[in-house]
């Protein structure tokens, strides 16, 4: 199991309403079958201390496999990825990672 972060930076521009009901189903509509188990998404609301986030959205895609993740972007990366400008004027991060505990 892998779990693949995608963090976007605050200060972007970032249409939440067009991210929830389009661009997650897109997700979860392309990659469901290729191995997507779960996709959660979390609004940064701030730092320790009361500063502020350093992401907005954080999405959390959870794959079966690192080979699963893989397929699925070599599948339907381009169309997944190439909607991000609809919704954001900027690149996530994103970081593959597997648990340790």
């Amino acid at each position: 199991m892998i779990m693949v972060s995608v963090a976007y930076p605050a200060g972007l521009r970032f249409d939440l309403d067009y991210y929830r009901q389009t661009h997650m189903p897109l997700v979860q509509s392309r990659w469901g079958s290729l191995g997507l188990t779960e996709a959660r998404v979390f609004r940064g609301t701030g730092a320790p201390g009361g500063g502020a986030p350093a992401f907005q959205i954080i999405a959390l895609l959870t794959f079966g496999s690192q080979q699963d993740f893989e397929r699925a972007v070599a599948q339907h990366g381009a169309e997944v990825m190439g909607d991000i400008k609809n919704f954001c004027d900027g690149s996530p991060i994103v970081q593959i990672n597997e648990p340790v505990m």
